[in-house]
């Protein structure tokens, strides 16, 4: 068994079986590609069917030099599925990194924005130049809607269900939900794909694409990620923003004002709620406030 077409079947489990996004199966894959360096480089005569925990061990040893506790982690997470992989093909019968203890990382929670702070981030956008009113869409629906970076940039104008009061997304794995959407928002988006949508020169192909860039094609991660960077530092705000950022701060402030857990989880699009319990960093004062409101003895 050699290692390169074995990972090509990984890479069509992943993608087909699992319908795991592009970026998972790139990182899944580049961890494998990292081992099979390691085997090269060092000469190791093993291949994926009986590579032992020694060599994994000392992979890792290596490895854990130049990168920290949480991609340590995260690289040990990936082998292990890669492994628990052939075993459900009947390639191996053992797991080479069961005895493997991943560094304790922690959980590390984003910087949350207050309403303050995005209406301030809001308010340093340009309206008099056309990209503006697509930018305070893109913010706006990012923030009010909970949607990854990802789910907005793929919107079409096709998911859009404004007299419904909903927008349908495509979330990871390729997984359809349908969230909220105040009419605030809506009007946000409508002037934006009334007014300066129509006169972009939209490309092949784009043609359902509701953000778009100023060539007639579909926005991209960077892009965003360089818009709301400008606006940050424009307003002043000393925090490490991302668009994930807007997304955390959504799910923070539904909770704070009394939203449901169950409702956040399904509006997130998260599988598991103990997901959506992570992006949930209270305070012990709202935590008070929830006691002395629902609990019976007051």
């Amino acid at each position: 068994m050699q290692w390169r077409p074995i990972l090509k079947d990984y890479q069509h489990y992943l993608q087909i079986e699992r319908g795991l996004s592009i970026n998972s199966i790139v990182s899944y894959r580049s961890d494998i590609k990292k081992l099979i360096k390691f085997i090269e480089v060092n000469k190791i005569n093993q291949n994926p069917a009986n590579i032992n925990n020694e060599t994994i061990q000392q992979f890792i040893y290596e490895v854990a030099k130049d990168i920290n506790a949480r991609s340590q982690a995260r690289l040990i997470s990936g082998l292990r599925n890669f492994f628990d992989y052939l075993i459900f093909e009947d390639y191996r019968d053992n797991n080479p990194t069961d005895l493997l203890e991943s560094p304790k990382i922690g959980r590390k929670l984003p910087d949350t924005l207050s309403e303050k702070e995005i209406d301030s981030i809001i308010a340093q956008i340009d309206l008099s130049k056309p990209e503006g009113e697509r930018n305070r869409a893109m913010i706006e629906i990012l923030y009010s809607c909970g949607l990854r970076v990802s789910e907005m940039i793929g919107l079409k104008i096709s998911d859009l269900f404004f007299e419904e009061s909903f927008i349908r997304v495509l979330g990871k794995g390729n997984k359809q939900r349908f969230v909220p959407i105040n009419a605030y928002v809506v009007k946000k988006i409508t002037l934006y794909k009334d007014l300066v949508r129509v006169k972009i020169k939209v490309q092949k192909g784009y043609e359902d694409t509701l953000f778009l860039n100023r060539r007639g094609k579909q926005i991209s991660r960077n892009m965003v990620f360089m818009i709301l960077k400008d606006l940050v530092i424009k307003a002043n705000i000393y925090k490490n923003v991302s668009p994930h950022t807007l997304r955390h701060s959504f799910a923070t402030h539904l909770l704070e004002n009394g939203a449901d857990l169950r409702a956040i989880q399904q509006m997130l699009g998260h599988e598991s709620i103990t997901t959506t319990e992570i992006y949930m960093h209270l305070d012990k004062s709202h935590l008070k406030n929830v006691v002395e409101k629902f609990h019976p003895r007051k």
